[in-house]
């Protein structure tokens, strides 16, 4: 499992990534920049461009460059675009459908918590970040957790998250219906998955 140690905003605003996209608060912070000093801007390479929107996939779902080609790999033997396909393989992920529903605070909150055994798909618990649900399966909070003080304040902190509409949420159940695998259309960031094809196809 990839461990992320940088600093979320730091990162964020060189991917030009909203803070909120990992479910962090989207206040700007300055600290990163020097009052007065002009801000400069290098030439960026043609594999400079590609590599950042790699770098953008890998940092918004937390897996290394080995899992990366490999979601890739499965995408490109999909039916339709490899773009599109990758990102519906990275969305697919139990961690992504837990923060996507609203049972963790951020990004890395979900990865833990699905690693730590907390949730369930089809009533079996399912304790790997990277498994991959169907259209049909039910992601569920494990029912001794329900009622601990923890989860309750997920929910009630998460409460005016918009949840995906492949998505049928029951917070008060605390459970989530897939009802169909998340598409390109469904993702609230940009990024150019036709460099990341590029980048691959070298």
């Amino acid at each position: 499992m990839a461990v992320q140690r940088e600093p979320i905003l730091k990162r964020c605003r060189y991917l030009d990534i909203s803070p909120a996209v990992m479910g962090v608060s989207k206040k700007k912070s300055n600290r990163f920049e020097k009052p007065g000093s002009p801000v400069v801007r290098k030439k960026v390479s043609e594999y400079g461009v590609q590599l950042k929107e790699k770098q953008k996939l890998k940092f918004i779902y937390g897996v290394l460059e080995g899992q990366f080609r490999h979601y890739f790999e499965i995408a490109s033997k999909m039916e339709g675009k490899t773009g599109d396909n990758l990102i519906t393989c990275l969305e697919s992920r139990l961690d992504s459908v837990v923060f996507r529903a609203g049972f963790a605070l951020t990004r890395r909150e979900a990865r833990q918590l699905v690693t730590h055994g907390h949730y369930t798909v089809n009533g079996k618990k399912v304790d790997i970040p990277s498994y991959r649900v169907k259209a049909g399966d039910v992601v569920e909070l494990r029912e001794k957790d329900r009622t601990t003080d923890k989860f309750k304040a997920v929910i009630e902190d998460t409460k005016d998250r918009l949840t995906p509409v492949w998505l049928d949420t029951n917070k008060e159940n605390f459970s989530a219906t897939v009802s169909r695998l998340p598409s390109a259309e469904d993702i609230d960031y940009e990024v150019a998955t036709h460099l990341i094809v590029e980048l691959y196809s070298k």
